[in-house]
């Protein structure tokens, strides 16, 4: 077995298991968000407050995009096909970008409200088992936020990274639930806290919002890898003696994985055989040397192809 065989299978083992945490973990906070809805929409009823049953319903939206992560993981897991040449990653970014949609209506959703009901009063005195079911979602949500995303970051998947952005945001639409409650259990007259809190927390989820979608756009709009990761592909591929230079290297994201082509220059007295191996070992070295790169396409080209150095010193060799 080849050594670029060996790195396909490892590669190939490393994806099932991804995916099989993405989906536990999912799973776990699609658990945890149906137990806090129904655990806010009774202290809601049962205390009085109709921020809070507001916040329960927000909390089952949530739903929607832990079933998108589940239901795409085991699409975007799929190996390639005749169709779809280069695998299904893509589908990762589309419901990152679809989680991050979700969010900016979320935002928008609570800060309209919030600014069209600034001048309501609170119809009756919240209990306390209102203002105590708010700070377990709180804690629940925010717990859940971080698992999910320390967990998103060591699997390098951006769909579930998303999603722990989302429970944070239902952890910070409880949060001016907490003080309206807590303040309108205190003092009656402070319910307007409700509506102020809430738009800042709008503010918040538009922001992260927009961090989430940028990057998808960028990898469907086919944005290449930084300089410094090009730079280190030239490097690992001058590693071989065989290679003279290194020139016309792109790249390109799929989900969280790097697609490469470059070409390289050899001696021309070379037989086809030798070329190929040399190109063989390139793509090996810098598929072991890189985990974020999936396959590397290498194109063999003899002397007469080879860039002048003033060319190469002006970067062109990072295209």
């Amino acid at each position: 077995m080849t050594q670029i065989q060996k790195s396909a299978q490892t590669s190939t083992a490393d994806e099932t298991s991804k995916e099989r945490i993405v989906r536990k973990v999912t799973w776990i906070g699609l658990f945890v968000n149906l137990v806090l809805a129904a655990i806010k929409f009774a202290a809601g009823i049962f205390g009085r407050s109709q921020a809070l049953v507001a916040d329960a319903i927000h909390s089952l939206t949530d739903l929607t995009t832990d079933i998108a992560v589940i239901a795409g993981s085991h699409y975007w897991s799929r190996p390639p096909d005749e169709n779809h040449p280069y695998g299904h990653r893509r589908l990762e970014t589309l419901v990152t970008v679809f989680i991050g949609v979700m969010l900016i209506a979320a935002g928008i959703g609570i800060g309209w409200k919030a600014i069209s009901t600034l001048q309501e009063k609170q119809a009756a005195t919240p209990g306390w088992i209102a203002v105590l079911a708010a700070l377990v979602s709180i804690v629940c949500k925010e717990s859940i936020y971080r698992w999910t995303a320390i967990t998103g970051r060591r699997v390098k998947s951006a769909a579930l990274a998303a999603n722990a952005w989302h429970h944070r945001t239902d952890a910070l639409s409880s949060l001016p639930v907490l003080i309206a409650v807590a303040g309108a259990r205190i003092f009656p007259s402070w319910s307007f806290l409700d509506r102020v809190g809430a738009v800042v927390v709008s503010i918040f989820i538009l922001h992260a919002s927009i961090k989430i979608i940028w990057p998808g756009i960028s990898e469907l709009i086919d944005v290449g890898a930084p300089t410094e990761t090009r730079k280190k592909i030239q490097d690992i591929a001058l590693k071989n003696e065989g290679v003279l230079q290194v020139h016309d290297i792109r790249t390109r994201y799929i989900s969280s994985s790097i697609q490469v082509d470059l070409h390289i220059v050899v001696e021309g007295l070379l037989t086809v055989r030798e070329g190929h191996n040399i190109a063989d070992d390139v793509k090996a070295r810098i598929i072991d040397a890189i985990p974020e790169v999936l396959d590397v396409v290498v194109h063999v080209d003899p002397p007469e192809r080879a860039l002048r150095e003033a060319d190469l010193e002006f970067g062109k060799f990072l295209k």
